[in-house]
């Protein structure tokens, strides 16, 4: 059977870079700064798709459903890193936002041959996963075409999960049948078929706005800061305290007072300085509110 490959913008041969070995250090970046530039305008096209899928994945969340990212290669690592940052900036538990690789964790640092070949595998991932018809799937493959991130589409589906695909090439047969489908048109790569660099850009670019917009409008942080954050380490720990500084114009000892007053939670922190509340007051008044400070401060005005 006869391999449509080469007919992918992302698998297209790139006339800028033809002479790519013969040119010197400095031509290469350059070549390939000017080709990432291309990358954020692309990704401008597609926003609406990507509102829409934001959309849909805080309804899920406010419904008790999770996001799970799943991908091939360099799609699936970029899934696993965007998943493994919300907990530290947004405070969520590990379970809520996640991804799946194929082969499993070590196809994070090494090739698992025939993964991505296998729509079996795909579907069994989704069942290992415990989707539900609660959750968010995305898919994520720049061809827009590899048989594991079809069969995970496809296994969501039955479960009637919602389901958002992501693609570097238009027309993606990963798109058939889902919710929202996210194609960012990047043309062909510096290096030829080497979709880690701007399809792999574009990704990080499209999963960077999905969690972010969907834990904004989660109520994940006060104006633009972080206020869910887990002062795990000694910069997040100072971090924490220049938040509650800019908030409550307390100086740096206050703040870190009121930290301890509050058991280490910023929101908890600025609800009981900006509303005059005692802890206790403030852990129910943000809870009332759905987790978010703005609204949490209002209520007592």
């Amino acid at each position: 059977m006869k391999d449509n490959l080469h007919e992918l913008q992302t698998e297209m041969r790139n006339t800028a870079s033809e002479q790519l070995d013969q040119m010197t250090a400095l031509e290469v970046v350059t070549l390939m700064n000017e080709e990432d530039q291309k990358v954020s305008l692309a990704v401008k096209h597609a926003l609406t798709e990507v509102a829409a899928a934001v959309e849909v994945i805080v309804q899920a969340m406010e419904q008790g459903g999770r996001l799970l990212y799943f991908g091939a290669g360099t799609s699936g690592r970029l899934g696993v890193l965007d998943a493994s940052e919300c907990p530290p900036t947004f405070g969520t538990d590990p379970s809520l936002v996640r991804g799946i690789i194929a082969g499993g964790s070590a196809a994070l640092v090494e090739v698992i041959e025939g993964a991505e070949d296998s729509l079996e595998l795909g579907r069994e991932d989704v069942e290992r996963a415990g989707v539900t018809a609660k959750d968010v799937v995305v898919g994520i493959a720049a061809s827009g075409r590899t048989p594991y991130v079809r069969g995970v589409l496809e296994g969501a589906k039955e479960k009637q999960a919602k389901t958002i695909s992501l693609s570097c090439n238009p027309d993606p047969d990963i798109s058939h049948g889902v919710d929202v489908s996210i194609n960012v048109m990047v043309g062909p790569e510096v290096v030829t078929g080497s979709t880690r660099l701007k399809a792999g850009t574009a990704t990080k670019m499209i999963l960077n706005m999905l969690t972010t917009a969907s834990m904004v409008q989660l109520g994940k942080v006060y104006g633009n800061l972080m206020v869910n954050l887990q002062a795990t380490n000694r910069k997040l720990r100072e971090r924490a305290k220049h938040i509650v500084m800019q908030v409550t114009n307390l100086g740096y000892e206050e703040a870190e007072q009121l930290i301890t007053a509050a058991s280490g939670d910023l929101r908890v922190a600025i609800v009981m300085q900006k509303a005059a509340l005692t802890k206790e007051q403030a852990e129910e008044r943000l809870r009332i509110a759905g987790g978010k400070v703005h609204q949490a401060i209002a209520a007592s005005s």
